[in-house]
């Protein structure tokens, strides 16, 4: 597990455009049973996600069509809630930083790693600027 003072700014990143932190399986099941769409970020404190998703993710909120909700876990600080979203986006395995967007609670679209790393955080933008505009 990574000290809170090392993730704070990592969290910040996402929960200053809107993001809200889910910390228990609980709460990952009450966001995605919410009516419309969400997006899940699972954060990770890589290189990645920092260059990459985080800004991507942001950059992807400056579109006319966008998730009605917002919600972030964290990989290798919110284990329950991390297991708890990973567990909804089966087939796709594990993996962080990744991205899923729901709509009413089923699975519409995944960025997995592979998705992110070495793409430029524009590039991650407007692939979720598309599935916003097909799924919200």
């Amino acid at each position: 597990m990574y000290p809170p003072e090392l993730v704070k700014p990592m969290r910040e990143d996402l929960t200053k455009v809107g993001f809200a932190e889910l910390y228990t399986e609980e709460d990952v099941a009450n966001a995605l049973e919410k009516e419309g769409t969400t997006l899940v970020v699972v954060n990770s404190v890589c290189g990645c996600a920092a260059a990459n998703a985080r800004p991507g993710a942001s950059m992807s909120l400056m579109n006319d069509k966008k998730p009605d909700h917002l919600v972030t876990v964290f990989a290798g600080v919110d284990r329950e809630a991390v297991d708890a979203a990973r567990s909804r986006m089966v087939p796709f395995p594990p993996s962080s930083p990744s991205m899923a967007l729901f709509k009413n609670g089923e699975l519409v679209h995944m960025l997995e790693r592979h998705h992110i790393e070495g793409r430029p955080a524009q590039m991650i933008a407007e692939n979720l600027k598309d599935a916003y505009n097909e799924y919200c």
